[in-house]
């Protein structure tokens, strides 16, 4: 069965093997094993069903709360050669109905449907006259009660796969869950441990950047100037901070769309396929936008603010880079974001369970924001997979990023928590380190502590900046709650004792993400024109990272052409003839230049 995978794999999606982690999980699949993969964002894990589906009699079903996904995913199936269609609330009544006569027929190998019609009548009706055999659910991570997206109509999917005569294989699969999520999964759909396989949560292509104490709108104009070649997402926390951006940047001659709940579904889908047709080249959004947008070439995420947990930050930042390629994800970061998203969880959380919850989230995302540690580590260990390597690119690993001894500074604001008998939270702290006449501080008398106005040369800000660094380090603690209190760790004994030194890092550069060559913009000006002809967008037809390894290869051939990563022989036969001649054209317009 592996090998005919993997002729099935070579023959439509133009790879010579399987990823390690595909490889077992197609394994599972394939010997009638309900199974759970948790595989980072572009980590390949449509195939892990494609394959399957392919190999199978029956049909496959692909439940996604995503209907942009589904379209993008139907669209690059279709060009594939492989029969798949969708039934969402984007089509009509007579849509449908054509939809389901295909199905019946068994003209479609791939069903992909939202999970709120998993129970309607005539869903029940396709399953009673058809044969079944592999219900794949995507982002299955919206079925857990301890997701970071939570939908209850997921919640009935467990339900709805006990109904399916012929007990069908499940598969779910999801980029980001904890070991929680992960076990509420298992429980839902009965899966076993030794059925489920983490294959890592360490993206290689991207590098993170966590940027405090910046003019955000001055930032994010010089990264898109130097930039202004590659497709990007820009998140905001509000929709008015995102219809401010929009017209900020639109002002300065950027073309760029935006997405949030208070557009129109009309104005929401033209901005959509205008990014993921190319016709723009940036977004700014809310999180409404992106969950499944198939996009692979964005080259940057940039976090206007800080989102809400980790779980949904490394959900928008994967994003970026889903083909392979070197992208950026910067969080921009102000103190501010905290008071926000403490205030969403006052006003859209009822559970004190739930609540809590969302407090030691918001709490690690915080952590991420100040910590010193290799940004990438962090995310791992924060998803339960350990590790001591450092990635070398994040803005605590790169050399690019200046050290600074602040031991002095911590002693002294070690000293003053003590002082205050910790009591208090940072923004107090603060205070009394800079000196402050806040009646509060003359109210408890701070004003006589020998700490008083110890730190008067730095401004409140850097000095919360500065305690939420040593709470992200475990230098010190806060307790739970929407007002916590600031306590000394342990870890502050070796640095009053004068053994460890205190060090952090700055870096406030910017850069372009990539270098494109000549040939590389002459494919991607074809790519983009047959794109237009077809109506579907640029990626489908190939990815930047396909496109890249034809300027390394240079095919000159159609067998040539075949071996480039990423073409398929349905690719070279519906494109080869038109990228073949532009490359032959390009290497003889290149030799004649350099002969003169």
């Amino acid at each position: 069965m592996y090998e005919q995978g993997k002729k099935l794999l070579q023959s439509y999606f133009g790879y010579e093997d399987f990823r390690e982690g595909q490889k077992n999980i197609i394994e599972s699949i394939l010997n009638n094993r309900n199974t759970l993969g948790v595989m980072p964002t572009g980590g390949g894990k449509s195939i892990c069903y494609q394959i399957p589906a392919l190999m199978s009699e029956g049909l496959t079903i692909v439940i996604s709360p995503l209907i942009s996904l589904m379209k993008d995913q139907v669209d690059a199936l279709n060009d594939l050669g492989i029969s798949a269609t969708f039934i969402n609330s984007s089509l009509n009544g007579g849509e449908i109905r054509e939809r389901m006569e295909q199905v019946l027929s068994r003209q479609t190998k791939i069903l992909y449907i939202a999970p709120e019609r998993l129970d309607s009548y005539d869903m029940r009706e396709i399953l009673e006259k058809l044969s079944v055999s592999l219900i794949a659910i995507d982002e299955a991570h919206c079925m857990s009660q301890w997701g970071h997206d939570f939908r209850p109509s997921y919640r009935e999917v467990g339900l709805f796969t006990k109904r399916i005569p012929g007990n069908p294989v499940v598969a779910a699969f999801t980029a980001t869950a904890t070991r929680q999520v992960i076990s509420d999964i298992q429980q839902l759909l009965m899966i076993k441990e030794e059925n489920t396989y983490v294959t890592g949560f360490t993206r290689d292509n991207l590098s993170f950047s966590v940027l405090r104490g910046q003019n955000k709108d001055a930032y994010l104009e010089r990264f898109l100037q130097a930039n202004k070649e590659e497709a990007g997402i820009i998140y905001a926390t509000t929709r008015k901070e995102v219809d401010q951006i929009q017209r900020n940047l639109s002002k300065k001659g950027y073309q760029i769309g935006k997405y949030h709940a208070g557009l129109s579904e009309e104005e929401r889908l033209l901005y959509q396929e205008d990014f993921l047709y190319d016709r723009t080249k940036l977004m700014v959004a809310t999180n409404a936008f992106g969950m499944g947008i198939d996009k692979s070439n964005v080259r940057f995420v940039v976090h206007y603010n800080m989102p809400k947990n980790v779980e949904a930050y490394y959900q928008e930042a994967g994003r970026a880079g889903r083909d392979g390629e070197k992208s950026e994800c910067i969080l921009l970061f102000n103190a501010r974001d905290i008071q926000i998203q403490k205030f969403l969880i006052e006003e859209s959380v009822g559970s004190p369970e739930r609540r809590k919850q969302e407090y030691q989230k918001l709490q690690a995302m915080m952590d991420y924001c100040y910590t010193q540690r290799c940004l990438q580590s962090y995310i791992v260990h924060y998803f339960g997979e350990e590790t001591n390597e450092t990635c070398g690119r994040c803005s605590n690993c790169s050399n690019e990023f200046s050290e600074q001894d602040i031991t002095l500074e911590a002693q002294k604001i070690f000293s003053c928590i003590h002082r205050m008998n910790e009591r208090f939270g940072a923004s107090l702290v603060a205070k009394v380190l800079k000196g402050s006449k806040d009646k509060r501080i003359q109210q408890f008398r701070f004003d006589k502590l020998p700490t008083y106005g110890l730190m008067s040369s730095s401004t409140e800000k850097e000095l919360v900046d500065t305690i939420n660094i040593l709470i992200a380090e475990g230098y010190l603690f806060l307790t739970e709650g929407q007002y916590p209190i600031v306590k000394l760790g342990k870890r502050i004994v070796p640095v009053l004792k004068g053994e460890e030194k205190v060090i952090i890092k700055r870096k406030e550069q910017v850069q372009a993400i990539v270098e494109n060559n000549e040939m590389f913009e002459v494919l991607r000006a074809l790519r983009l024109k047959l794109s237009k002809e077809e109506q579907v967008p640029p990626y489908i037809i190939f990815s930047d990272k396909t496109l890249k390894e034809m300027c390394k290869d240079v095919p000159l051939d159609k067998t040539a052409f075949l071996e480039v990563k990423g073409v398929g022989e349905q690719k070279v036969e519906k494109y080869g003839a038109l990228f073949l001649e532009a490359i032959n054209e390009y290497v003889k317009k290149s030799k004649s230049q350099a002969e003169v």
